[in-house]
């Protein structure tokens, strides 16, 4: 029988890596405005960054058991985090998807849509960080 317990582990280094360098790819379309490619590429990420925010929010809320203490309290700090990474993101690909089916990338709701993007990365960092502070200072043997 397989193990439920490494699915969150093996799935959260998704979200992080997707929406980061999807970011990226949109602050230096910002730069390069010439090339359409790394725009287009920023939208593909923040999709795919999506899903996978999702799976791994999922896969932590039911396959990973409730800690108590202090290591519950950061636990709780690193779930919030999630959510709001999750629900950043949710919004961001919608309005990205609209803009991209409207033809309207040049409005003022691209902006928007980039300091979403921009906030959702550093919150999908933090959760990171608050995941981490989990594992390597409550969970791995010293």
């Amino acid at each position: 029988m397989i193990s439920t317990d490494h699915f969150h582990p093996m799935l959260v280094h998704f979200p992080i890596a997707l929406v980061a360098f999807g970011f990226l790819a949109d602050c230096a379309s910002l730069f390069f405005r010439k090339e359409a490619c790394l725009s287009r590429l920023g939208f593909y990420l923040l999709i795919l960054g999506t899903l996978t925010a999702a799976t791994a929010l999922f896969s932590g809320v039911f396959f990973t058991s409730e800690l108590k203490g202090a290591a519950g309290e950061i636990q709780e700090t690193h779930e919030m985090f999630a959510w709001i990474t999750l629900g950043t993101l949710l919004v961001t690909s919608a309005l990205r998807i609209f803009l991209q089916t409207k033809n309207v990338e040049n409005s003022n709701l691209r902006w928007i849509a980039f300091v979403l993007y921009g906030l959702a990365t550093v919150s999908v960092s933090i959760t990171g960080f608050y995941g981490g502070t989990l594992v390597y200072n409550y969970m791995m043997p010293i």
